[in-house]
């Protein structure tokens, strides 16, 4: 074998060692990021819906606001019927009134029979004592009804518990509304935030508090955030409860299992000005693990 003959071979071989090193290392780099690091292209944009419901029932006069609107907390949204209760107000201000006469009108009467003395009887006299404590509970029970009918006069007008933007608007005036029925959907821009549907086998480097990159899918510019809690339980959808309330689990394993997706809320930092961050949208988020494993110590043995 020649000089040229062993250069060639040992080349080889060497050609050989590196593919293979090359080979071992992105798996082990492709292990690790598929299988280890906690990240997921499973996320999506979360906000609390406001169903924004009337008080009170009665006809649509006036939508105050526009499909896709943002608003802010205490802004009318609309009005729903407000003459009626002015006239409920009146009405009811009005028995307050007849009240207090009924009520005067049953004083004047029971001080002129006690100061009558013998001369009237004792049973007209209690009569008379009793006319007036009940024109003071019809009083107190108008009054109450006048408060009422003012409170419902307020609440004709409608307005956002909440920063938001109105969506998917489809109230007109005109449409019939019922009380505690919903009439449009508010979506709460304050708590928006990402949720992040992780693998239960990457649950141990997640930790509450740790840095996340959040990039939502259309988007060039990444998110920052932290963990903000993981969620306290799944569904079990092998389970269920039979018509006598014992456990009903379905009798089937599978040799491959899959592992649970467990939600993991994620509150951004800040959001930029051109960042659409729209409920539903879909994002990779990234956690940064600032939590090596370390080795468990040892357990003391108790004397």
């Amino acid at each position: 074998m020649t000089m040229n003959d062993i250069i060639r071979h040992g080349l080889r071989i060497g050609v050989t060692l590196i593919l293979l090193a090359a080979a071992i290392i992105a798996a082990l780099w492709m292990w690790n990021h598929y299988e280890v690091e906690p990240w997921t292209r499973d996320g999506r944009v979360r906000a609390d819906v406001v169903r924004v419901a009337p008080d009170v029932s009665g006809l649509v006069t006036q939508v105050l606001v526009q499909d896709n609107q943002r608003v802010v907390k205490g802004q009318p949204l609309f009005i729903v019927d407000a003459p009626r209760f002015r006239l409920a107000v009146a009405e009811a201000r009005a028995n307050v009134a007849a009240a207090r006469a009924t009520l005067a009108q049953a004083r004047r009467e029971a001080a002129r029979n006690v100061a009558l003395g013998d001369l009237v009887s004792k049973e007209e006299r209690e009569q008379g004592s009793a006319r007036v404590a009940s024109g003071i509970a019809a009083l107190e029970q108008a009054q109450a009804a006048t408060d009422v009918a003012a409170l419902n006069l307020k609440r004709t007008t409608v307005s956002a518990s909440v920063n938001g933007t109105v969506t998917n608007l489809q109230l007109r005036p005109g449409d019939y509304v019922a009380a505690g029925s919903q009439a449009m959907a508010l979506v709460d821009a304050d708590s928006l935030h990402v949720d992040g549907y992780f693998e239960e086998t990457k649950l141990p480097r997640i930790h509450i508090g740790d840095p996340v990159i959040v990039k939502l899918m259309g988007e060039r510019e990444e998110l920052r955030g932290r963990v903000e809690s993981i969620a306290a339980g799944i569904d079990d959808r092998d389970r269920t409860s039979s018509s006598n309330l014992l456990p009903s689990v379905t009798p089937t394993f599978n040799w491959v299992r899959l592992a649970q997706r467990v939600p993991v809320r994620i509150r951004l930092d800040h959001v930029p000005a051109d960042v659409l961050l729209i409920a539903g949208r879909t994002a990779t988020v990234k956690v940064i693990d600032n939590h090596p494993r370390t080795a468990q110590p040892k357990p003391v043995p108790a004397r």
